[in-house]
């Protein structure tokens, strides 16, 4: 069974500045563990089918608008009808009032009510983006993960190869290093994964021979990061004359993590070649890939190649 993580009300309070109208407890103690909110429209009407009480519900305009068309006793029981249902949270949208019976109902049933001055549509946003941020399924890595020219760089390999070497070299190239050694993967959507450093161990650089750095001391704060989509997945490994390694970049790799395909490639490694040079023109060709030009299509284009095919191949990222 997957882990199920969770963010305390107070996060969310102090994240939006959130106005406290009564809070029944301390919101440290208040775990959200949905990633999606209601705006409870239906409910308030008496239509409870499929109603999930673990999820934050919205009060916007139009609900505040029906809540006043109708008199205080019928409001009342529709607002108790949806407190009895344990709900983790209400917010109310736009600085709108709160009802005098919400308040009393609010107490008996033990719901927090928060208020916010931001429009619902564009509070409710920012809220989804937050709780698929912080609720979001993930995994810890080992490797190097570094914003090169916008995109996010994730640099493997076995320990020794010169991960982090590469990193500080990008860094002084005036790129930002996001995380060293350990990168904490989210998946935030079916398409996208966004990578960050542990806490206890973020800008921290470890260079065999010097010891641990501090990255946003020793380069300042233009050199860091704090989190980052991860758009490609570099393996480091050296160089084995043995091998056949791709020149040409007809065939795509991918990597899967948490169900989501990244294009990876290897890159081999041994003295004298610049390996930070690599990586800063394997980032741009993929900005490129991205804005529909491919240099190997247009290569095989004018040699008359049109029809020669590449293959794809998708590993699992813990095979790398």
């Amino acid at each position: 069974m997957s882990e199920q993580f969770s963010v305390t009300l107070k996060q969310i309070i102090d994240e939006f500045k959130l106005e406290v109208l009564w809070m029944p407890e301390d919101p440290e103690t208040i775990k959200i563990t949905e990633n999606d909110i209601t705006r409870p429209g239906l409910q308030l009407m008496g239509f409870y089918e499929y109603f999930n009480p673990e999820r934050i519900q919205i009060i916007g305009k139009m609900e505040f608008a029906y809540l006043s068309t109708i008199d205080e006793n019928e409001r009342a029981n529709h607002v108790e009808a949806l407190f009895a249902q344990h709900i983790k949270a209400l917010c109310l949208s736009r600085g709108l009032p709160c009802f005098a019976e919400m308040l009393t109902l609010a107490r008996q049933y033990h719901v927090p009510v928060l208020r916010t001055s931001e429009s619902t549509s564009h509070f409710t946003s920012n809220l989804l983006s937050f709780l698929n941020l912080h609720l979001a399924p993930r995994v810890t890595r080992h490797g190097v993960l570094i914003e090169i020219y916008g995109e996010g760089i994730f640099i493997t390999g076995e320990s020794g190869v010169g991960k982090s070497e590469c990193a500080i070299e990008l860094v002084k190239r005036g790129h930002r290093l996001v995380a060293d050694d350990a990168v904490e993967i989210r998946k935030v959507s079916n398409t996208n994964l966004v990578g960050t450093s542990p806490e206890n161990i973020r800008h921290f650089l470890e260079l065999r021979g010097i010891g641990i750095i501090n990255v946003r001391r020793l380069f300042g704060m233009g050199a860091v990061k704090l989190q980052q989509e991860i758009d490609m997945i570099i393996e480091l490994e050296p160089w084995d004359s043995s091998k056949v390694y791709d020149r040409m970049g007809v065939d795509e790799q991918y990597a899967n993590i948490l169900g989501v395909k990244v294009p990876s490639m290897t890159i081999p490694v041994k003295p004298g070649r610049n390996t930070a040079v690599i990586m800063e023109v394997a980032a741009m060709n993929s900005r490129q890939k991205k804005m529909g030009y491919n240099a190997t299509q247009e290569l095989l284009h004018q040699l008359g190649l049109e029809d020669m095919k590449g293959t794809e191949t998708v590993k699992d990222f813990d095979s790398f």
